[in-house]
């Protein structure tokens, strides 16, 4: 199996990242050790392969401010329904494994949902199928298959935000089409 030469273009937002990484490690922002940082983090890349993370090439900041807003919300409501279920139900919650299978197989898109829903309180993911873009959560309070539904809703509208955000044209192409056969099943 041969290597796939990566451009540096491709390449460069992991290195700026390698590069804050080093700064942020060693607590020193100076510019010799930046340039020391950049030095190793084109010898790790070099030396250790990585598959290339492939951005879409598109961010749209208005939708990222208001998921910020939306995200935060949700932080909020989903950590005052976890303290109440623990001070009123304790150790008699019902908790579950759900499976969760995404539009996207992007990397990028997985991995980014996945740390999402990981930081509101309530539910974790357990495991990723790459294969099948299936994101597997350890979900508090399920106590049926509504229930079931509605954290699978929930975590497809979080995959649609950050599509929205910075998916690629070809998956925010597929949530707008989506979106009236979504429609039409509602009314």
């Amino acid at each position: 199996m041969t290597k796939q030469r990566i451009s540096l273009k491709q390449e460069l937002p992991l290195l700026i990242w390698l590069v804050l990484v080093w700064g942020a490690l060693w607590r020193d922002f100076s510019p010799g050790n930046l340039v020391f940082g950049a030095i190793i983090a084109l010898l790790v890349t070099r030396v250790f392969y990585l598959p290339p993370v492939e951005l879409s090439g598109r961010f749209n900041v208005f939708y990222f401010l208001e998921y910020a807003g939306v995200f935060l919300w949700h932080v909020a409501v989903a950590s005052v329904q976890v303290s109440y279920l623990l001070l009123a139900q304790g150790p008699r919650i019902k908790n579950a494994v759900v499976a969760v299978p995404l539009r996207s197989h992007s990397d990028l898109m997985v991995t980014a949902t996945g740390h999402v829903i990981s930081l509101i309180p309530g539910s974790l993911v357990i495991e990723v199928d790459r294969s099948t873009s299936t994101l597997y959560l350890h979900t508090m309070d399920v106590k049926n298959d509504d229930d079931v539904r509605k954290i699978r809703a929930d975590v497809r509208d979080v995959e649609a935000w950050l599509i929205r955000v910075m998916g690629s044209k070809a998956e925010l192409a597929a949530l707008r089409a989506e979106q009236p056969a979504a429609d039409e099943v509602k009314s």
